[in-house]
């Protein structure tokens, strides 16, 4: 029937304003940008650009963090954000001389730029905290040192491009898993989860011990990754209980197969906010992922509204139909509906269910053009159900065939839809029901998917004598086609 489908459905983003107030608050963009506003020529760093280790002090005294043990290094981080985003420009020295420290022009953009360019600027800070989340954990530096002094990455057993996947792949699962049917929504997930929809194959059915470990290990390396990227505002954490880690002063990862419903949430609990969704997809569309978000179709046609609605959830297929229905004459959008609406292609039967909809959210202004279409063999139907709940007068009553065309082609666009069995057996046992000899006319409706419907019919009737007929109907309608 319908075409494939993107995998991921829209997701419904905050307007640009609200986002651009999100990534200012976000902790250590603030922090950065203090420290930018402090920083002036008497600011000394050294030959890499950081701060020396006698400016950390009067850094952490600035950001109000002097009576935190981690108050320095807090400091430090928020500092490298400062430099890799631009808020300011260092002009590095050597062993012998400092650097020298500028006021960076991303400094005025955060004060009083359009809210998207303050999102690209966190944007660039998400790539700088992605990469540190990323980085090799250096426990030992001393067991990494090669002969020349420097590190050898060799010896770590990390390799960058496969650990910047893994997390791309956890971030994408938890995006997923919040704007998907059926997901937490702005609910948390579990850490124990989100690591297993990384490890464990779909068609494992009881993991082994050796997945089991590897899922714990992940977890673990998730817990810190998501202390790194809670404070630019790209998710909201609850880490795992350090008292689950400490045992006779060793850290051992918590064993997955231990976790039970009760004790989840000590095991990590991790959820997008608001921003991160921004900041997830803007990555996901970098890398050419097809990422659809709620009202890009307002500016298009009604056919690519019609098409594009396909993949939408309900809820967010009324908030792009409202937009796009949004300044738009109901008479002339509704004509330009209809039109869209018609075919005979695979995709049809949804456009029609979602042209249905769309027509729902239209006033009485639109009455003229509904009433058009009366005669139209595929859109006659759904006027005249269009009309009859709004109370109309005058709506000519539908010749046997529009009836059968309308039940057929109805039940076609929600086979598509794949929304819920249980509506649709009703669907189909109330049509059936209201009918009788429903499928000795069925099958003689010249509708692209009669015998797709009738089969499908067979197959969800739970009254077994009507679901023979159903599947007798459907070998005639194949025979009648030559399919």
């Amino acid at each position: 029937m319908a075409p494939d489908r993107p995998t991921l459905p829209p997701v419904q983003l905050h307007s640009d304003a609200e986002l651009a107030r999100a990534a200012l608050a976000a902790p250590l963009l603030a922090r950065a940008a203090r420290l930018a506003r402090w920083a002036g020529p008497e600011t000394l760093v050294d030959a890499g650009g950081e701060l020396v280790d006698e400016q950390l002090p009067a850094a952490a005294e600035v950001l109000g963090l002097e009576a935190d043990e981690d108050g320095a290094a807090y400091a430090s981080e928020a500092w490298r954000l400062a430099v890799d985003t631009g808020l300011v420009d260092v002009e590095d020295g050597d062993d012998d001389t400092p650097g020298t420290v500028s006021t960076g022009a991303n400094l005025a953009v955060l004060t009083g730029g359009a809210p998207l360019d303050i999102l690209g600027i966190w944007l660039d800070g998400l790539d700088v905290v992605f990469a540190d989340a990323t980085a090799p954990v250096l426990d030992d530096l001393a067991e990494v040192i090669g002969e020349d002094g420097e590190i050898d990455f060799e010896l770590l057993d990390w390799n960058p491009e496969e650990e910047a996947e893994f997390l791309e792949g956890v971030l994408g699962n938890l995006y997923l898993l919040t704007v998907g049917e059926g997901g937490p929504g702005e609910g948390a997930v579990p850490l124990p989860a989100l690591a297993a929809s990384m490890i464990v194959p779909d068609d494992m059915g009881e993991p082994t011990d050796d997945v089991l470990e590897q899922v714990s290990e992940a977890m673990m390396r998730l817990d810190d990754q998501f202390r790194l990227l809670e404070p630019i505002g790209l998710v909201e954490y609850q880490p795992v209980d350090e008292a689950l880690m400490v045992e006779e002063g060793e850290e051992p990862a918590p064993q997955i197969d231990e976790v039970d419903d009760e004790d989840v949430t000590r095991y990590g609990m991790v959820k997008l906010t608001p921003l991160g969704l921004y900041g997830v997809r803007a990555r996901m569309l970098e890398a050419g992922v097809d990422a659809p978000a709620v009202g890009e179709l307002a500016d298009k046609g009604a056919d690519v509204l019609l098409d594009g609605l396909a993949v939408y959830p309900e809820a967010a297929a009324r908030a792009e139909t409202v937009g796009w229905l949004a300044g738009r004459d109901e008479a002339t959008a509704a004509r330009e509906l209809l039109g869209a609406a018609r075919g005979v292609d695979a995709g049809s039967p949804l456009r029609r269910l979602h042209c249905q909809q769309a027509l729902s959210l239209v006033g009485v202004a639109a009455e003229p053009a509904v009433r058009e279409v009366l005669d139209d063999a595929e859109l006659g139907g759904l006027a005249r159900v269009w009309l009859a709940e709004r109370g109309a007068s005058d709506v000519p009553a539908p010749p046997e065939s529009m009836i059968f065309w309308l039940a057929i082609d109805t039940i076609a666009a929600q086979l598509d839809a794949a929304g819920d069995l249980e509506e649709l057996r009703d669907l189909i046992e109330g049509l059936t029901g209201r009918h009788s000899g429903f499928f000795d006319a069925a099958w003689r409706v010249e509708h692209p998917a009669t015998a797709e419907v009738l089969e499908a019919m067979g197959r969800l009737h739970r009254d077994k004598g009507a679901a023979k007929e159903a599947r007798k109907a459907a070998f005639k309608a194949r025979s009648r086609s030559g399919n």
